[in-house]
């Protein structure tokens, strides 16, 4: 029998704070996005600077420790596998949302100190900015990068 693979690995900054639930049954879950970068030349030479978007879901222990150490802007590793599922959003149209479901996250970003403990940091201005891209179609904030 063949065995499937499903592994992402990627390095970015979060676009976002990540933003802790409780499921019904009490286990905590956590949303954030990824902005990875890259870049390209395009056919006139000219250097392109393309963003990808990731949605990351991290679920129990390590959704408590993205929700208390990680903030917008903040540079990570996110190891984990991609997940799709189907919803109706408002307007009662069928959707789809493809999910990176993390299983391991490295803060790259030197050692990260609580959010509680960190003052009255403005979100984002704990990690570098990237001017010219452009935020998802779906995020609900203005993002810096």
């Amino acid at each position: 029998m063949v065995r499937g693979l499903n592994k992402v690995q990627i390095i970015g900054h979060l676009g976002r704070d990540p933003e802790l639930r409780s499921t019904p049954s009490g286990t905590a879950v956590a949303n954030f996005t990824v902005a990875v970068n890259r870049a390209r030349k395009d056919q006139a030479g000219q250097l392109i600077e393309e963003t990808e978007w990731f949605r990351v879901v991290a679920w129990e222990k390590l959704a408590e420790t993205c929700h208390q150490y990680l903030a917008k802007g903040d540079p990570v590793y996110v190891e984990g596998r991609l997940q799709s599922r189907k919803y109706t959003d408002k307007d009662g149209i069928e959707r789809t949302a493809v999910e990176l479901v993390a299983n391991e996250l490295v803060m790259l970003g030197g050692r990260g100190e609580p959010r509680e403990a960190a003052g009255a940091v403005a979100a984002g201005a704990r990690g570098p900015g990237r001017p010219g891209a452009a935020p998802p179609a779906h995020a609900d904030d203005d993002l810096p990068f």
